[in-house]
Protein backbone atom coordinates (compact mmCIF):
# COMPACT_ATOMS: atom_id res chain seq x y z
CA UNK A 1 0.00 0.00 0.00
CA UNK A 2 1.22 3.33 -0.68
CA UNK A 3 0.23 5.85 1.67
CA UNK A 4 0.39 8.78 -0.39
CA UNK A 5 -1.27 7.32 -3.67
CA UNK A 6 -4.00 6.03 -1.41
CA UNK A 7 -4.64 9.30 0.47
CA UNK A 8 -4.89 10.87 -3.08
CA UNK A 9 -7.29 8.26 -4.35
CA UNK A 10 -9.89 8.67 -1.50
CA UNK A 11 -10.01 12.23 -1.03
CA UNK A 12 -10.31 12.89 -5.25
CA UNK A 13 -13.24 10.28 -4.80
CA UNK A 14 -14.86 11.94 -2.01
CA UNK A 15 -15.09 15.00 -3.80
CA UNK A 16 -16.45 13.36 -6.85
CA UNK A 17 -19.31 10.93 -5.12
CA UNK A 18 -20.32 14.61 -2.88
CA UNK A 19 -20.28 17.29 -5.94
CA UNK A 20 -21.73 14.65 -8.19
CA UNK A 21 -24.82 14.06 -6.25
CA UNK A 22 -25.47 17.79 -5.80
CA UNK A 23 -23.68 18.00 -1.76
CA UNK A 24 -21.59 21.01 -1.15
CA UNK A 25 -19.65 19.01 1.90
CA UNK A 26 -18.71 16.74 4.35
CA UNK A 27 -20.41 15.55 7.68
CA UNK A 28 -19.16 12.48 9.73
CA UNK A 29 -18.96 11.46 13.20
CA UNK A 30 -15.93 11.95 15.59
CA UNK A 31 -15.80 9.16 18.32
CA UNK A 32 -12.31 9.41 19.29
CA UNK A 33 -11.75 6.36 17.77
CA UNK A 34 -9.10 5.41 15.39
CA UNK A 35 -11.46 5.12 12.21
CA UNK A 36 -13.36 8.16 12.50
CA UNK A 37 -10.33 10.27 13.14
CA UNK A 38 -8.83 8.46 9.50
CA UNK A 39 -12.08 9.62 8.35
CA UNK A 40 -11.88 13.48 9.60
CA UNK A 41 -8.92 13.87 8.19
CA UNK A 42 -9.31 13.06 4.65
CA UNK A 43 -12.89 15.11 4.69
CA UNK A 44 -10.85 17.99 5.83
CA UNK A 45 -8.45 17.45 3.29
CA UNK A 46 -11.05 16.75 0.76
CA UNK A 47 -13.00 19.52 1.65
CA UNK A 48 -11.30 21.87 3.85
CA UNK A 49 -13.56 24.10 6.05
CA UNK A 50 -17.01 22.16 4.05
CA UNK A 51 -16.84 20.17 6.57
CA UNK A 52 -18.17 19.14 10.12
CA UNK A 53 -17.71 16.70 12.60
CA UNK A 54 -20.36 15.54 15.10
CA UNK A 55 -18.85 14.58 18.57
CA UNK A 56 -22.01 12.93 20.05
CA UNK A 57 -21.13 11.31 23.62
CA UNK A 58 -23.83 9.15 24.96
CA UNK A 59 -23.07 7.78 28.49
CA UNK A 60 -19.29 7.96 26.59
CA UNK A 61 -16.04 7.79 28.26
CA UNK A 62 -14.40 11.51 28.94
CA UNK A 63 -11.25 10.27 27.18
CA UNK A 64 -13.26 9.68 23.68
CA UNK A 65 -14.44 13.01 23.78
CA UNK A 66 -11.31 14.53 24.68
CA UNK A 67 -9.54 12.48 21.96
CA UNK A 68 -12.24 13.12 19.55
CA UNK A 69 -11.98 16.76 20.55
CA UNK A 70 -8.07 16.85 20.07
CA UNK A 71 -8.01 15.53 16.78
CA UNK A 72 -10.43 18.52 15.68
CA UNK A 73 -8.52 20.91 17.32
CA UNK A 74 -5.27 19.75 15.67
CA UNK A 75 -6.43 19.34 12.19
CA UNK A 76 -8.47 22.46 12.45
CA UNK A 77 -11.63 20.75 11.43
CA UNK A 78 -15.15 22.58 11.94
CA UNK A 79 -16.90 20.42 15.34
CA UNK A 80 -20.17 20.73 17.26
CA UNK A 81 -20.27 18.39 20.70
CA UNK A 82 -23.48 17.26 20.92
CA UNK A 83 -24.77 15.37 24.20
CA UNK A 84 -27.09 12.09 23.37
CA UNK A 85 -27.39 11.46 27.57
CA UNK A 86 -30.83 12.43 27.53
CA UNK A 87 -32.15 11.59 24.84
CA UNK A 88 -30.88 8.38 25.06
CA UNK A 89 -32.28 8.21 28.69
CA UNK A 90 -35.76 9.29 27.47
CA UNK A 91 -35.87 7.07 24.69
CA UNK A 92 -35.64 3.56 26.79
CA UNK A 93 -38.33 5.30 29.40
CA UNK A 94 -40.38 5.84 26.18
CA UNK A 95 -39.85 2.11 25.71
CA UNK A 96 -40.49 0.96 29.16
CA UNK A 97 -37.13 0.48 30.19
CA UNK A 98 -35.24 2.10 32.66
CA UNK A 99 -31.93 3.23 31.70
CA UNK A 100 -29.90 2.33 34.63
CA UNK A 101 -30.61 -1.16 34.16
CA UNK A 102 -29.86 -0.90 30.48
CA UNK A 103 -26.60 -2.83 31.30
CA UNK A 104 -25.15 -4.88 28.60
CA UNK A 105 -28.27 -4.67 26.56
CA UNK A 106 -27.00 -4.62 22.75
CA UNK A 107 -30.89 -3.69 21.77
CA UNK A 108 -30.49 -0.91 24.12
CA UNK A 109 -26.29 -0.45 23.16
CA UNK A 110 -27.97 0.17 19.51
CA UNK A 111 -29.94 2.98 19.89
CA UNK A 112 -27.21 5.18 20.42
CA UNK A 113 -25.26 4.59 16.83
CA UNK A 114 -29.24 5.21 15.27
CA UNK A 115 -29.63 8.53 17.47
CA UNK A 116 -26.09 9.34 16.07
CA UNK A 117 -27.25 8.69 12.89
CA UNK A 118 -30.41 11.56 13.35
CA UNK A 119 -28.32 14.10 14.75
CA UNK A 120 -25.93 13.58 11.14
CA UNK A 121 -29.27 13.59 8.93
CA UNK A 122 -30.50 16.67 10.63
CA UNK A 123 -27.33 18.50 10.21
CA UNK A 124 -26.53 17.13 6.95
CA UNK A 125 -29.86 18.33 5.97
CA UNK A 126 -29.25 21.76 6.95
CA UNK A 127 -26.13 22.29 5.58
CA UNK A 128 -26.40 20.01 1.90
CA UNK A 129 -23.92 17.85 3.08
CA UNK A 130 -23.77 14.02 2.60
CA UNK A 131 -22.90 11.82 5.11
CA UNK A 132 -19.75 10.10 5.41
CA UNK A 133 -19.04 6.75 6.84
CA UNK A 134 -16.39 5.42 9.28
CA UNK A 135 -16.75 1.98 8.73
CA UNK A 136 -14.06 -0.27 7.35
CA UNK A 137 -13.91 -3.57 5.40
CA UNK A 138 -12.92 -5.56 8.30
CA UNK A 139 -15.69 -4.66 10.38
CA UNK A 140 -18.23 -4.29 7.56
CA UNK A 141 -17.29 -8.47 6.45
CA UNK A 142 -18.49 -9.82 9.27
CA UNK A 143 -21.42 -7.27 10.27
CA UNK A 144 -19.83 -5.68 12.90
CA UNK A 145 -21.89 -2.35 12.93
CA UNK A 146 -25.55 -1.23 13.90
CA UNK A 147 -27.90 -1.40 10.67
CA UNK A 148 -29.72 1.89 10.28
CA UNK A 149 -27.23 3.40 12.93
CA UNK A 150 -23.43 3.33 11.78
CA UNK A 151 -23.86 1.85 9.11
CA UNK A 152 -26.75 5.07 7.76
CA UNK A 153 -24.26 6.63 5.83
CA UNK A 154 -24.42 8.04 2.24
CA UNK A 155 -20.29 7.12 1.70
CA UNK A 156 -17.79 5.16 2.99
CA UNK A 157 -14.67 5.83 1.94
CA UNK A 158 -12.57 3.16 4.16
CA UNK A 159 -15.23 0.36 3.78
CA UNK A 160 -12.15 -0.92 1.16
CA UNK A 161 -9.46 -0.62 3.72
CA UNK A 162 -8.36 -3.35 6.64
CA UNK A 163 -8.17 -2.39 10.06
CA UNK A 164 -4.26 -2.67 9.24
CA UNK A 165 -4.51 -0.10 6.51
CA UNK A 166 -6.77 1.96 8.71
CA UNK A 167 -3.52 2.04 10.81
CA UNK A 168 -1.02 2.67 8.37
CA UNK A 169 -2.44 5.52 6.86
CA UNK A 170 -3.27 7.06 10.10
CA UNK A 171 0.15 6.95 11.07
CA UNK A 172 1.11 7.97 7.86
CA UNK A 173 -1.46 11.20 8.26
CA UNK A 174 0.33 11.80 11.59
CA UNK A 175 -3.34 11.26 13.66
CA UNK A 176 -2.26 11.75 17.76
CA UNK A 177 -0.58 8.29 19.07
CA UNK A 178 -2.88 9.25 21.82
CA UNK A 179 -5.66 7.93 19.08
CA UNK A 180 -3.95 5.09 16.90
CA UNK A 181 -3.04 3.34 20.09
CA UNK A 182 -6.38 3.40 21.93
CA UNK A 183 -7.94 -0.81 21.91
CA UNK A 184 -10.85 -0.54 19.65
CA UNK A 185 -14.22 0.09 21.01
CA UNK A 186 -17.83 1.03 19.68
CA UNK A 187 -18.47 1.97 23.48
CA UNK A 188 -21.71 0.20 23.53
CA UNK A 189 -21.23 -0.10 27.29
CA UNK A 190 -18.29 0.74 29.89
CA UNK A 191 -15.64 -1.85 29.82
CA UNK A 192 -16.44 -2.85 26.02
CA UNK A 193 -13.66 -3.52 23.09
CA UNK A 194 -14.22 -4.48 19.47
CA UNK A 195 -12.07 -7.97 20.11
CA UNK A 196 -13.86 -9.41 23.14
CA UNK A 197 -16.87 -8.60 21.70
CA UNK A 198 -16.68 -10.31 18.31
CA UNK A 199 -14.08 -13.17 19.87
CA UNK A 200 -10.97 -12.82 17.99
CA UNK A 201 -8.16 -10.31 17.60
CA UNK A 202 -8.31 -8.10 13.76
CA UNK A 203 -5.50 -9.00 13.14
CA UNK A 204 -6.78 -12.86 12.90
CA UNK A 205 -9.88 -11.57 10.89
CA UNK A 206 -7.76 -9.00 8.30
CA UNK A 207 -5.41 -12.58 8.01
CA UNK A 208 -8.59 -14.43 6.87
CA UNK A 209 -9.85 -11.80 4.51
CA UNK A 210 -6.27 -11.87 2.78
CA UNK A 211 -6.30 -15.23 2.38
CA UNK A 212 -4.11 -16.32 5.23
CA UNK A 213 -4.55 -19.50 7.69
CA UNK A 214 -6.03 -18.32 10.70
CA UNK A 215 -7.24 -20.58 13.58
CA UNK A 216 -10.13 -23.53 12.03
CA UNK A 217 -12.29 -22.16 15.48
CA UNK A 218 -11.84 -18.96 14.31
CA UNK A 219 -12.27 -19.01 10.62
CA UNK A 220 -15.60 -21.07 11.15
CA UNK A 221 -16.79 -18.02 13.80
CA UNK A 222 -15.85 -15.51 10.64
CA UNK A 223 -17.70 -17.25 8.34
CA UNK A 224 -21.03 -17.83 10.38
CA UNK A 225 -20.95 -14.31 10.88
CA UNK A 226 -20.40 -13.26 7.29
CA UNK A 227 -23.61 -15.19 6.85
CA UNK A 228 -25.72 -14.44 9.64
CA UNK A 229 -24.89 -10.38 8.71
CA UNK A 230 -25.60 -10.69 5.23
CA UNK A 231 -28.98 -9.02 5.45
CA UNK A 232 -27.15 -5.92 7.02
CA UNK A 233 -24.40 -5.18 3.44
CA UNK A 234 -27.64 -5.43 1.64
CA UNK A 235 -30.41 -3.59 0.89
CA UNK A 236 -34.20 -4.86 1.99
CA UNK A 237 -35.65 -7.39 -0.03
CA UNK A 238 -38.56 -6.33 -2.36
CA UNK A 239 -41.11 -8.27 -3.03
CA UNK A 240 -42.71 -8.69 -6.88
CA UNK A 241 -45.94 -9.30 -7.73
CA UNK A 242 -46.10 -11.64 -10.40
Amino acid sequence: MNPAELCRDIIGWLREEVFSSGGKGAIFGLSGGIDSALVAVLCKKAFDNRCLALIMPCHSLDIDTEDALLLAREFEIPHMVISLDGVFDQMLLSLGEKPEEAGKSLAAANIKPRLRMTALYYHAAKNGYRVIGTGNKSEISIGYFTKYGDAGVDLEPIGDLLKEEVMELSAYLGIPRAITVKEPSGGLWEGQTDEDEIGFSYSELDRYLKGGSIDPAVQKKIVEMQQNSEHKRCMPPIFYKK
